[in-house]
């Protein structure tokens, strides 16, 4: 494994269909490498619009078996421009069972692993419990040629739990591919509040567990297929090193091939001076396994 490792997040807005949103991030990944990235995350569901603004079965057409095509697709660009790559579909596991699954290729055409996201939501314009069952893989790291991934999706960024245990399970670098924005009805002020809390609970998991931790969201404005306000996806994606610190951010509109340098040998300065997991009180940490202590 090497200690410095160049790395990228494609954020990019939807493009109409999926086959040119899988041009898109063709062009992105070639981009990637040219540019000497060994790492590329991808967004959340990258390959179509956010769908989950509304239920409707007919949605359901969009997910597809893993492998598939977009992982034969995106796994020969991995192979054939030698990148580590982290994309994110829509899983058809079995007829009325479906996931909101992160795939790992690791420079090969072959799946290396996946992630299906554990924590899912149901609130308004972001209805996915209609569509996702629950992940059942638990919080394992994937091991690749740069490190050993802690893969997480979107709405588990708000959980520390789910950082806490790959970094446990040992990974070197935290990875969230997003779909997140604004309510275009809300106050100005509560659109930079709620940016700025998605931001620092991400930072807060890399500073908790010393690592690393990329973000990669998607951007532009989607309308409602039911005729609702729809979604200002407010894009800003970052790096964030094991102190927090902010290595590299992209701007809230536009696609943006973000490129930074992490330097994964500093998880062990940081953590000496720091010895969070040192301290941890196991002991007494029972309670967390409760939803709540009436």
């Amino acid at each position: 494994m090497a200690h410095k490792l160049k790395v990228a997040l494609l954020q990019e807005s939807d493009h109409g269909s999926r086959e040119a949103n899988l041009d898109a991030i063709e062009s992105g990944l070639r981009k990637a490498a040219a540019a000497g990235a060994q790492l590329v995350l991808l967004q959340e569901l990258h390959n179509g619009p956010y769908f989950c603004q509304h239920e409707d079965v007919g949605e359901f057409e969009r997910a597809e078996p893993i492998p598939g095509p977009s992982t034969q697709r995106i796994g020969a660009l991995a192979a054939e421009l030698g990148l580590v790559v982290v994309a994110s579909l829509f899983e058809r596991r079995a007829a009325g069972l479906y996931h909101n699954t992160a795939v790992v290729f690791d420079r090969s055409a072959q799946i290396a692993g996946r992630y299906r996201k554990m924590h899912i939501p149901d609130d308004p314009a972001f209805y996915e419990k209609f569509y996702f069952t629950p992940g059942d893989l638990g919080f394992e790291p994937i091991p690749t040629s740069v490190g050993k991934l802690g893969v997480l999706v979107c709405w588990d960024q708000w959980y520390p739990e789910g950082a806490r245990l790959m970094a446990l399970a040992g990974a070197d670098i935290l990875l969230y591919p997003t779909a997140i924005g604004w309510d275009p009805a809300d106050a100005q002020d509560e659109k930079e509040r709620q940016r700025e809390a998605w931001i620092t609970v991400q930072r807060g998991h890399a500073i908790a567990n010393g690592l690393p931790l990329l973000a990669c969201n998607r951007s532009g404005f989607e309308a409602a297929p039911d005729g609702g306000r729809g979604i200002a996806f407010w894009g800003s994606s970052f790096v964030a090193g094991p102190q927090g610190e902010f290595i590299a951010r992209a701007g809230e509109s536009g696609a943006e091939l973000l490129l930074a340098d992490v330097d994964l040998a500093r998880s062990e300065t940081v953590r000496r001076i720091w010895p969070f997991l040192r301290d941890r009180r196991i002991d007494a940490y029972a309670d967390l396994t409760r939803r709540y202590r009436d």
